[in-house]
């Protein structure tokens, strides 16, 4: 609160109740339809300027030895899912991908199922030919590397189905983003609609003081 020349005092909001301020002249509506163009036209940007994405998946399935209980592989499944993207599998793949360590630790994914001994190796690229090639990459590493100890855990990993360059991104297309700008943007008018303060016309107005007939004869006897 400060004080102005004609003593009365007037509350000073700074920069958010200035805005507030002239958000209450405004229609409605016009905060509703601005925040979903606004948010409408950034999420289109964002949309086309971001590269796309596209996903490559290759399938391997573990498959138990005449020594092995069938039902290890599951189990084991499990187990090379989780190894796939340890560096003692991504060091060889680099060689196959042609790309170095970390790239194939921020591309590749792995899945796997509770039912059936089978496990997915995903990588993600700007080029689906890249994506393939690193796939397919990762899921040669990791059945070499369950070949050399079958031996010992009885279970060894077969390609189930190698990886094909994607025809389409993966990524959220520019219309994608450009909705989920305009729900975005809507939702912020709104909450701009709410926070607002009200018109001057919803808000009573001041009643003027009078004074006292005690003290108006007072100051009349004074002058």
């Amino acid at each position: 609160m400060t004080d102005n020349p004609t003593g009365q005092r007037r509350p000073t909001g700074g920069a958010v109740g200035r805005v507030l301020a002239r958000a209450k002249t405004v229609p409605p509506w016009s905060l509703l339809a601005t925040g979903a163009l606004l948010g409408g036209l950034a999420g289109g940007a964002y949309g086309v300027l971001t590269p796309p994405v596209y996903t490559a998946t290759s399938y391997v399935i573990a498959v138990p030895t005449a020594k092995a209980d069938p039902a290890a592989a599951l189990g084991f499944a499990q187990a090379y899912g989780r190894v796939a993207t340890q560096l003692a599998v991504l060091g060889d793949a680099q060689v196959w991908a042609g790309v170095p360590v970390r790239t194939l630790r921020e591309s590749v994914t792995t899945a796997t199922s509770p039912d059936a001994p089978m496990v997915a190796v995903s990588a993600t690229s700007s080029r689906p030919d890249l994506a393939r090639d690193i796939a397919n990459a990762v899921t040669r590493s990791l059945t070499r590397h369950a070949g050399d100890s079958k031996d010992s855990t009885h279970v060894e990993l077969v390609q189930f189905s190698r990886a094909v360059a994607p025809g389409t991104p993966s990524s959220a297309s520019p219309t994608v983003t450009g909705l989920v700008g305009v729900a975005s943007g809507g939702l912020l008018g709104g909450l701009v609609l709410l926070v607002r303060p009200r018109r001057a016309a919803d808000q009573p107005s001041p009643t003027a003081s009078v004074p006292s007939p005690a003290a108006a004869a007072d100051a009349h006897g004074q002058l």
